[in-house]
């Protein structure tokens, strides 16, 4: 293990950096076992495990960034190719990519399932994805990873899918690009904890 860090300073030190350089910590192997123990361990709606996962590394990560580049490049007004491109750059980069999808099947199983909370069943598979998003973001950091969240779906969907067998019926949610920080996250602030948690009955 390149860090040791505790679950909370992992969770304090999980921020969005961008500036990542094109180097691994850690083998790519540990990259699996890190991924293979979120996908199998990370809860899910009814057990539903929905969540599926893509993750391209070095030479097919930029093959990715240069793939994303190209649906922008087509799709974004003029004024703002500069900005973008800039960004491009910056996440390719970086080390690899990680892809979250969702399974819409078992969703739809629940909801023929259990009819009363079909309108619900969507949210809570989105949030299943969040916590896989979560966690696999906090379990690289405690490694001496660092990354970002983006969203360039639905715009890039059918490319990705047909450059890495994607199974059609899958939906996209998000990305996060990752690699060794050289850069530092903007400052932080926080709201009041009296604003945003509440305790009653407990002992002080």
């Amino acid at each position: 293990m390149a860090h040791e860090m505790s679950f909370f300073d992992a969770v304090k030190n999980r921020r969005t950096i961008y500036e990542l350089d094109s180097k691994s910590p850690i083998s790519d192997a540990r990259i699996r076992e890190i991924l293979e123990s979120v996908v199998l361990h990370a809860p899910s709606t009814f057990n539903s495990q929905t969540t599926r996962i893509v993750v391209v590394l070095k030479k097919e990560h930029e093959k990715l960034w240069d793939l994303i580049w190209g649906v922008m490049k087509a799709t974004i007004p003029a004024d703002h190719l500069t900005h973008t491109e800039s960004k491009m750059k910056t996440f390719r980069a970086s080390y690899g990519t990680v892809l979250f999808f969702e399974d819409p099947q078992p969703t739809k199983d629940l909801q023929s399932k259990m009819p009363t909370y079909a309108d619900r069943f969507p949210v809570w598979a989105q949030q299943t994805s969040a916590i896989h998003q979560y966690t696999i973001w906090t379990a690289f950091t405690a490694e001496g990873l660092a990354g970002s969240l983006q969203h360039y779906n639905p715009l890039i969907d059918q490319r990705v899918k047909e450059a890495w067998n994607v199974p059609q019926e899958w939906s996209m949610v998000a990305q996060i690009p990752f690699g060794t920080p050289i850069g530092v996250p903007h400052e932080k602030t926080f709201l009041p904890l009296e604003e945003r948690l509440k305790i009653y009955g407990g002992d002080d």
